[in-house]
């Protein structure tokens, strides 16, 4: 009970640590009549749409996201045509696509049903916008920073808050799509002096309004009134549709610095408690099983090994100690399992220390793309530790192919991850989404990796080489022995299943958010059940690898290498089948969203795979090379 308070308590501290945060962007004053720019984002999909009366819509799921200014949903465009915002490199990368608006917002100033445009639907344009519609499509407004939002409810921990974006229109209880053409836009204010006035809050109401039986010459309390029937889009004709907007402030007491606090909701807090403390508790438990069980086997096996006669005949060496001069033979493919091991910890280091910037709020969520960006120069400065740990591993096995190596590191897995991205961009572009990455931008990355990451790289290596090699307490014989058959469960498949399941466990409900972030556009700002759960998983990784590897020592199995690779990564497996799961059984919508969805599923499990394996190779590593110090070997 006490341990349960202790961590919990110390939770706490680091939960109260993220009410602070460095804001990424200077705050805007404004006075009466300054003009506010209303700047419109991609358009995104969500995940089990909700219609208004809160019924499940029947549709497909998307996983892809539009321009706002996409020809076929006709919105209305700015006098002059859209201007591209710019952005960093990290939004771009994950799809933001910042366009000016033809809103005209005014500090203080009302406004009551102000038509922007009217736009014509011709019934090709009507079934793809019914179709998306149908499938959850959002908008995704900016005005001072902030997303305009809509109004949401949590029943779980009953409370409100303000979720990200808008739905572009709803569909009734004959799943009939209606297309919103009004906008009720609200902008809170705080009042820091007579003159000068923040944003602290945007929130807008949609309003699907069929004008079509209208007079012409109708004022705005005809034109924007609810009591219109709901606007469809007929696939059988053309529909002219007007879109129109009303503006109204509402003076705040909320201060610029915790504005963001209304939009960071902790989802289920109370099942992420739960998992955080029941893994923190398996984690303890499992750590006293392992020391408990290997301390006193290994005190024992080492004391008796030890009090034998080395000038007499050993004939009840069994176990791990009888393969005392081969388990530091090199093992096979030496060079890619080097690469491997030093691209993997290149990505634990990126991820764990993202985590901790993001943790004490140095990623304020107000400067977007911040988090992808500063993932992606951690990347590129940790190439350095990459092909260092590659170069060392790859000389403590004996290799001699050094300038291999140094080529080899920095270019394979970068290489691969690359060419994935590659592919599944022209899937993007297939269907003309605003997620598909602009050549000036793939070539502004393999500049930057050429320019910055090849040389650190080098000099990585260059460091390895140089640096003194860790002994090896025992000799290799020359002819290797003979590994008997192997136990069912100690062959690497069934024993990556079983090893993997533990710290999986430990990021499983993190997991889940993540990618409801990656995919359908949620805030994720759960920093500080993250750090934990990613400290979980790396020491249930380390703990189970060495337990595992220990097994596989005592069944005369020298091969450890690749096994520690294969038993610390074994996590993967899980949150790739846990991916494919997320939809809760919605089918994805074509060929092109379930490539797309299987295909960054697949990169997130080589990434975390690479991440884990890593951690289980150097625990083994330490683990075996500890133990054969203690023995007396002639």
């Amino acid at each position: 009970m006490y341990l349960y308070q202790l961590v919990a308590s110390f939770i706490c501290l680091i939960g109260f640590a993220q009410a602070f945060y460095l804001p990424g962007v200077a705050p805007t004053n404004y006075k009466e009549g300054d003009s506010i720019e209303l700047l419109v984002n991609h358009l995104t999909p969500s995940l089990h749409h909700i219609s208004k009366n809160n019924a499940k819509v029947k549709s497909k799921t998307y996983v892809y996201s539009y321009d706002y200014y996409y020809p076929r949903f006709r919105f209305c465009q700015p006098e002059g045509g859209p201007q591209k915002q710019s952005e960093s490199l990290g939004s771009i990368i994950f799809g933001d696509r910042i366009f000016n608006s033809p809103f005209q917002i005014d500090m203080l100033k009302k406004v009551e049903c102000q038509a922007v445009c009217d736009s014509v639907y011709q019934k090709t344009d009507a079934v793809f916008v019914n179709r998306n519609i149908r499938a959850g499509y959002s908008h995704n407004w900016i005005i001072d920073g902030l997303p305009a939002a809509k109004h949401l409810f949590d029943k779980k921990t009953q409370s409100e808050f303000y979720g990200s974006g808008f739905p572009i229109g709803d569909v009734d209880e004959r799943n009939e799509a209606h297309l919103n053409n009004h906008f009720q836009i609200n902008i809170e204010y705080h009042k820091r002096s007579d003159e000068n006035y923040r944003v602290v809050g945007v929130t807008v109401k949609p309003f699907s309004l069929d004008r079509s039986e209208l007079d012409k010459d109708a004022g705005p309390e005809k034109l924007c009134s609810e009591e219109l029937k709901p606007l469809h889009l007929s696939k059988e004709s053309e529909t002219r549709v007007k879109f129109t907007y009303s503006v109204d402030f509402i003076e705040s007491d909320t201060v610029w610095a915790t504005r963001w606090d209304k939009y960071l909701h902790v989802y289920d807090p109370k099942i992420q408690w739960f998992s955080l403390v029941n893994f923190s508790i398996i984690v303890i438990i499992l750590g006293f099983i392992i020391a408990h069980i290997l301390t006193r086997t290994l005190k024992n096996d080492i004391m008796k090994y030890n009090e034998v006669n080395l000038d007499d005949e050993i004939s009840d060496e069994s176990g791990w100690k009888l393969i005392h001069g081969d388990v530091f033979r090199p093992p096979k493919n030496k060079m890619l399992l080097s690469v491997v091991v030093g691209s993997g910890c290149q990505i634990l280091l990126m991820t764990f220390a993202t985590i901790v910037f993001a943790l004490f709020g140095l990623l304020s969520p107000s400067n977007r793309g911040a988090l992808s960006t500063f993932m992606f120069i951690l990347f590129i400065l940790f190439s350095i530790v990459s092909s260092f740990i590659s170069g060392y591993i790859y000389r403590f096995f004996g290799g001699e192919e050094w300038k291999l190596n140094m080529i080899l590191t920095p270019i394979l897995v970068p290489g691969s991850l690359f060419g994935i991205f590659v592919l599944l961009n022209f899937f993007l572009i297939y269907v003309n989404s605003s997620g598909a990455i602009p050549v000036g931008t793939m070539v502004a990355i393999i500049s930057i990796w050429f320019l910055f990451s090849i040389p650190l790289s080098i000099v990585g290596s260059v460091l390895s080489a140089k640096r003194e090699m860790i002994s090896v307490p025992v000799r290799t014989n020359q002819i290797p022995r003979q590994i008997p058959e192997q136990p069912w469960y100690l062959r690497t498949i069934p024993i990556m299943l079983m090893s993997g399941i533990f710290p999986f466990g430990s990021i499983a409900v993190e997991m889940y958010f993540i990618y409801s972030s990656l995919w359908f556009n949620r805030i994720f700002y759960m920093f500080g059940f993250l750090f934990f759960c990613f400290v979980l998983m790396l020491l249930t990784t380390a703990l189970i690898s060495v337990l595992m590897i220990y097994y596989t020592l005592c069944s005369e199995n020298f091969k450890w290498q690749w096994k520690s690779l294969f038993i610390g990564g074994g996590c993967a497996i899980y949150v790739f089948i846990h991916s494919l799961f997320l939809t809760n059984g919605e089918s994805l919508a074509g060929l092109t969203s379930f490539v797309l969805y299987v295909g960054y599923s697949s990169v997130v499990s080589l990434l975390v795979f690479l991440c884990c394996s890593s951690v289980g190779f150097i625990s083994s590593l330490f683990f075996i090379r500890r133990i054969y110090s203690e023995i007396k070997i002639d």
